[in-house]
């Protein structure tokens, strides 16, 4: 009991030296004990572009962060049910008005902005709440906790589970990254792991979304080795994490505490993988410049509604990306459209819940669960 309290005690220092508070955190719910959450969970991970002092290929620094990934973590009420929904940094969005903690400069809110630029709004400390209150704004959701994680962050935390066996369809080639892949089953962890999930070049179409949807493979294979082979029961390797992360994160004060993080990772434990969704937030071409997309606001009703009355989502009829392809060859669902040209749902035609109460997303999606094996498709 001593070596687990010196090293909660350990990680509890790290968490509250590095922390920023929200400005929605009195909406935190309370913990009943560690191991348990009370009710659903929304917590925003980003990930961070900024090479100061980080793991880098790539020969320069910058030193303007941006939010390079964008992540929503959902837990259902009942725990039974997981959605995680990535938001392309190329979407054009309309900002929050935000504040920098550490010198009470307001920001206010813009229209038209690349979603990527809010990391970099609210001084070192405040772009997290920059980013936390857009995305709320976006999707009508609250979210009281959120962290931002680095390169060094990224490659720490793959490295301590022993890597991430992902499928590569077609070699992946990404001299700018330094990424060579050969097709076939990798085990990917360290600076390897953090290249293919920033790999554009090397995938797809080069793209963000094709990016995306290589994430989402690895992220799929990550949530299989950890739901099962014991890694969220493991105090010792769920330290490892956790030591890893937070000696590379900046976290909001709710997150930032200890008993937050292993009561929301508890909550996470007894999931099924066909109910851990992953999808890419409904975007569209944007009118005005080839190279952005905009939100699909018909789509993106639909899946905030479902968010919002937190009822399970069915994939069933949701396609793969193009940079993404089924490992058996078979039964793949077909590729979803380009949203350049894709036809958006009617607005006026709210998908039925199924016989099990779940939102029936349209195929106009793009994602997968964790149950389901993909590899990604390289260039």
């Amino acid at each position: 009991m001593s070596i687990v309290a010196i090293a909660v005690n350990g990680l509890a220092s790290t968490v509250q030296a590095n922390t920023v508070a929200l400005s929605n955190e009195t909406d935190v719910p309370q913990l009943v004990d560690v191991g348990a959450i009370e009710g659903g969970v929304n917590v925003l991970i980003v990930g961070s572009d900024t090479r100061i002092n980080q793991i880098s290929t790539e020969g320069d620094d910058t030193e303007g962060a941006r939010n390079d990934v964008t992540m929503l973590l959902h837990i259902s009420q009942d725990h039974q049910n997981v959605s995680v929904i990535s938001f392309p940094r190329d979407t054009m969005v309309d900002m929050a008005k935000c504040t920098d903690p550490d010198t009470g400069e307001v920001y206010g809110a813009t229209s038209y902005q690349q979603l990527n630029t809010a990391l970099g709004r609210g001084g070192q400390r405040g772009g997290l709440g920059c980013v936390v209150a857009t995305v709320e704004q976006m999707t009508g959701l609250k979210i009281p906790y959120a962290g931002v994680i680095s390169f060094d962050g990224v490659a720490a935390m793959t490295s301590v589970i022993g890597g991430v066996d992902v499928c590569i369809s077609k070699p992946i080639d990404d001299p700018y990254s330094n990424l060579h892949l050969a097709a076939g089953n990798q085990t990917l962890s360290g600076e390897d792991a953090l290249a293919f999930l920033r790999t554009r070049e090397g995938v797809g179409d080069g793209s963000d979304l094709a990016r995306i949807s290589s994430q989402q493979v690895y992220l799929s294979a990550l949530v299989r080795k950890m739901l099962s082979d014991g890694t969220l029961s493991n105090p010792v390797t769920l330290y490892g994490l956790a030591n890893a992360a937070l000696s590379n994160m900046f976290l909001s004060t709710e997150l930032g505490k200890v008993d937050s993080m292993v009561s929301i990772a508890k909550a996470l434990q007894g999931v099924q993988l066909d109910k851990v969704a992953f999808l890419r937030y409904p975007v569209s071409g944007d009118p005005d410049d080839p190279n952005r997309v905009v939100v699909n606001e018909a789509d993106s009703t639909i899946l905030n509604a479902a968010l919002a009355a937190d009822t399970p989502l069915d994939l069933s009829q949701v396609g793969t990306a193009d940079s993404a392809t089924a490992a058996d060859g078979t039964g793949d669902a077909p590729p979803a459209s380009d949203p350049a040209t894709a036809t958006p749902a009617d607005p006026a035609a709210t998908p039925a819940p199924d016989a099990g109460g779940a939102t029936v997303l349209p195929d106009s999606f793009t994602g997968q669960t964790a149950a389901k094996v993909t590899c990604s498709v390289g260039n």
